[in-house]
């Protein structure tokens, strides 16, 4: 069973940054793509960024593109999300996820085809 262990998040003002991290236990097939989603109160679990290990394609959101970046260090199976330039818009639970390969863009943003998953930390952005 792969464990997924975020840290990072917390209070920020508008126009800050903060970063993420999300640990992995192992990697294994099943663990093909890392993935951050976030969830707001009252609203579904949105996908933010993706990016697989052997490779430096990485997907974003239209709503954060140009403001985070998702990057991976192999070496510690370890995922980062940097947001720069925070927006009241972004306060959010975000969570760290993991998956198999995506067939299409429509999978790659389904947060029910990613088995692994963080237990999520709040990010909040003041105005």
């Amino acid at each position: 069973q792969v464990q997924l262990l975020e840290s990072g998040g917390g209070l920020v003002q508008a126009g800050g940054s903060l970063r993420l991290s999300c640990a992995a236990s192992e990697r294994t097939s099943t663990v093909y793509a890392m993935a951050w989603f976030r969830q707001a109160p009252g609203k579904d679990r949105d996908i933010v960024a993706r990016k697989t290990w052997s490779s430096e394609n990485t997907y974003y959101a239209d709503s954060v593109k140009g403001r985070f970046t998702i990057s991976t260090d192999n070496a510690k199976n370890t995922v980062y999300l940097q947001m720069n330039s925070l927006k009241p818009e972004d306060t959010a639970v975000y969570y760290c996820a993991a998956g198999p390969p995506a067939r299409t863009m429509t999978d790659l943003s389904n947060p029910t085809l990613y088995p692994y998953w963080g237990q999520g930390t709040q990010v909040t952005v003041s105005s």
